[in-house]
């Protein structure tokens, strides 16, 4: 063992008392017995991409959802399984720490212990590293009992994760197989449960006893489909950061003579950006989303802003506070154009001191425009997935600085009436990470670890953890599990008048979605949040008493329970068999067929659309 994990922590007194918190479990989760329903196949989001994701995983594509019952539950085809053998089983973190992954780890301990007590879990230490280098600790109460619903990823480490080269993935395997693992359980976000669902492929092929299951823990939210309806940790970074906006805020109002532009984390997406203004209302947010979808250029944004300050000054508000989401500089057209550009040059090999001088006429007049802190952060090399360093990239100083500028060229030409424009700009992405997490993390992340458990004892390969109907009460919570590669894309580019798949099918990072319910609401509130001072301030992260059982506003509005559905949709099905049967009368064959024939054109419809294939 490395003398760095698993030491126990010195905990603060608020600490003590959290580590004696003990999450309830749904009901499909008590006692030792698994109850397992299996549903239809399941198959990709996206029909156009179901191709090239079978072809790409045939061993693990097209497996069916599983749903877990409680035991009152009378479901005449459900597998129970009673006999639970020793497991061993492994268990990583991937990708950026994100509050409440130890609760992962903590609910799969006592899970594993509560079916056969000569189970073992086994933590990799430093991340994947760990996990080729077979760096390992046995998980154990003493080690958990100073790491329960506690913060970071301290107790095993992670590394700068990534499983996919084949010589990655082969030595992964070479470790499950000299530890006789029978599982392997990788914590991580959109690319760490890509690489899980092809390692599960890749050990189905070799015939490696080893079954790999993903459990969905990033803090951007960004990790979201039909099947997962948040991740553990952005509960808590939501909550951390609007407390911060609300003091900032609390300070513009006070001062009145600020602008605080004050970027957000959540890499490309805007989920952290849109939850923290939903919770604290600034004065204005710039959704990266929404920004490409409108096809808004760096200048566009600037004049937008000026125009903001220049209507709040008329109201005499020399103050405000404005939102933006780190992935923001990779919306705007011409920036993503310019690293785009900058970034095939990195894969070139030419040098940072030399590519400037190689880059396009546009590309170039472009870069020399920008300030120079900007264009350093522009040259800086690109993460392991080739996207930029967006943590690095002080797009909320770019933005001020233009601003400045406008609103000064205005305040010359007499056209603004206010006073001097100030800005100071902050980044809050690192601070809340090692945040202790909220209640809900520390409940979802312990009924996550059970979920794992249950997927094992199944003998299920490739699948994620799933816990939907999340904005209920925890009793209510529906527990199961998804093939990965059911959650997989393409991604498309176009060429010509026609659109091709290029790349290997992929877990992608979820968007904002600009119809749902979440956005419409930060819209119907955008004027009012614009011109006056509503701010909200939500207070410190609780652990009891008032705002200790809230959740996700963005996960509450939004009209979700997807594996509920599917479930309520078999038993409709189920109840037309059983009453159109040979021997019914013509009258319920007439209306039954009716029925049938409307809704599966309606169906075919909304499909072809959805794929741009005309139906069949």
């Amino acid at each position: 063992m490395d003398s760095d994990y698993g030491v126990p922590r010195e905990l603060s007194e608020v600490q003590k008392k959290r580590t004696l918190y003990q999450p309830e479990l749904p009901p499909c989760l008590q006692g030792t017995t698994v109850r397992v329903e299996y549903g239809d196949v399941a198959i990709a989001a996206d029909p156009a991409g179901a191709h090239v994701i079978s072809h790409a995983f045939p061993h693990t594509y097209g497996q069916p959802l599983a749903h877990f019952l409680r035991k009152a539950a009378n479901v005449a085809d459900a597998k129970v399984i009673s006999e639970h053998p020793a497991v061993r089983v492994g268990i990583v973190f991937c990708g950026r720490q994100s509050p409440g992954g130890h609760n992962v780890i903590w609910g799969l301990h006592e899970a594993i212990k509560a079916h056969n007590p000569n189970s073992k879990l086994i933590g990799f230490l430093g991340g994947s590293d760990g996990l080729l280098a077979q760096k390992t600790l046995e998980i154990t109460d003493d080690v958990l009992s100073s790491y329960k619903n506690q913060g970071g990823y301290d107790m095993l480490g992670r590394t700068k994760d990534q499983i996919r080269t084949t010589e990655q993935v082969n030595g992964a395997m070479a470790s499950c197989q000299a530890l006789k693992l029978d599982a392997l359980i990788i914590i991580g976000g959109v690319t760490s449960n890509t690489d899980a669902a092809q390692l599960a492929e890749t050990f189905a092929e070799a015939k490696c006893a080893t079954k790999v299951v993903g459990v969905p823990v990033t803090l951007n939210g960004d990790l979201k489909n039909q099947f997962v309806e948040t991740t553990v940790g952005f509960d808590t970074i939501c909550k951390v950061n609007s407390q911060l906006i609300s003091n900032m805020c609390t300070d513009a109002l006070s001062a009145e003579k600020y602008y605080y532009f004050i970027r957000m984390m959540g890499r490309k997406a805007s989920h952290v950006a849109l939850e923290c203004a939903l919770q604290s209302h600034p004065n204005m947010v710039i959704l990266g989303e929404e920004v490409a979808a409108s096809k808004l250029t760096i200048f566009d944004i600037t004049k937008q802003i000026c125009d903001a300050v220049q209507a709040r000054a008329e109201k005499d508000k020399n103050h405000g506070v404005i939102l933006i989401p780190e992935g923001l500089v990779e919306s705007i057209p011409e920036l993503y154009a310019l690293l785009q550009e900058i970034n095939g040059l990195h894969g070139k090999g030419v040098s940072i001191e030399n590519i400037s001088s190689q880059l396009s006429p546009w590309a170039s007049a472009l870069f020399e425009f920008l300030p120079q802190f900007i264009r350093q952060q522009l040259l800086l090399c690109p993460e392991s997935d080739d996207s930029a360093q967006l943590s690095q990239i002080e797009t909320e100083k770019l933005l001020a600085q233009l601003v400045e500028t406008e609103m000064n060229k205005r305040l010359k030409e007499g056209t603004y009436k206010g006073k001097k424009f100030n800005a100071i700009c902050h980044f809050f992405g690192y601070q809340a990470r090692g945040a202790m997490p909220s209640k809900f993390d520390c409940d979802y992340a312990y009924v996550l670890g059970h979920v794992s458990y249950h997927i094992l004892a199944a003998g299920l390969n490739g699948y994620m953890a799933t816990v939907t109907n999340l904005k209920s009460p925890l009793n209510k919570w529906r527990c199961g599990a998804a093939p990965i590669s059911s959650m997989m894309t393409v991604k498309r580019w176009s060429r010509g008048p026609a659109t091709t798949q290029i790349g290997k099918p992929a877990v992608h990072m979820s968007s904002v979605d600009l119809r749902g319910k979440a956005y419409e609401l930060l819209r119907q509130n955008s004027s009012s949040c614009l011109l006056e001072d509503i701010y909200r301030n939500p207070g410190p992260l609780q652990f009891e008493g008032p705002g200790a059982d809230s959740k996700p506003i963005s996960l509450c509005v939004e009209d979700q329970d997807y594996m509920g559905r599917i479930k309520k949709l078999q038993e409709y099905l189920e109840k037309v068999k059983s009453i159109v049967k040979p021997g019914c009368s013509q009258d319920v064959l007439k209306a039954a067929l009716s029925a049938m024939s409307s809704v599966t054109e309606t169906l075919a419809i909304m499909t072809s659309s959805s794929t741009g294939q005309a139906p069949v």
